[in-house]
């Protein structure tokens, strides 16, 4: 599963720049948009210096990495404890896909800084002499797209009134959907599982 979402990532990088704000996305069928961006932050495009602001954006990320660190060992070691313990095939296989993830959010975080030049207005190249961004500071590669709906807020409304909403239009990646999936499993069968 790491593999394969380190592969598209691999081929979105080597064969496409950054889908700048109002271009054509790679691939756009209306309700599925292939595209690529960079995101710095966590999900959403959430960053941790817009949540405690007297981070500045080099230590929010370098903390966002180290977290993302301790979050995959801690789930690694859970996982080895249910397979000791003979946990649910259910619960194991939800806890794979999440570590999945997690793994293939991190490898980016930590190397693709340091193995890949910059994709602004440019398809990257693979081990430059210098990349992007340094060790522990690499931007995670989005690319899908699923805007299902747009529509325009009734005026009447209080500070939305008026504005062109999209439901969905959030670009993630496969990493994005193991955890996705993993966390909805486990919140669908949470009678059948045991975390013992």
């Amino acid at each position: 599963m790491v593999s394969l979402d380190q592969f598209i990532k691999f081929y979105i990088k080597l064969n496409y720049p950054i889908t700048a704000y109002g271009e054509m996305p790679i691939i756009d069928l209306g309700f599925f948009k292939l595209l690529f961006i960079e995101n710095k932050g966590m999900a959403m495009g959430a960053r941790l210096n817009n949540l405690i602001p007297f981070l500045d954006e080099d230590s929010a990320k370098l903390i966002l990495t180290f977290v993302r660190i301790f979050a995959c060992i801690g789930i690694g070691f859970y996982l080895k404890s249910i397979i000791k313990n003979k946990g649910s095939q259910l619960l194991i296989f939800c806890f794979c896909l999440i570590l999945a993830g997690a793994l293939g959010n991190l490898i980016d975080s930590v190397f693709y800084g340091v193995i890949f030049s910059s994709s602004f207005g440019q398809v990257a190249t693979l081990f430059p002499e210098v990349g992007y961004s340094s060790l522990f500071y690499g931007s995670v590669v989005d690319m899908i797209q699923f805007p299902l709906a747009t529509w325009i807020w009734p005026n009447w409304l209080p500070y939305i009134g008026g504005k062109e909403y999209t439901f969905f239009e959030y670009v993630f990646n496969f990493a994005d959907s193991y955890i996705s999936t993993g966390i909805i499993l486990l919140l669908i069968f949470n009678k059948e599982v045991s975390f013992n």
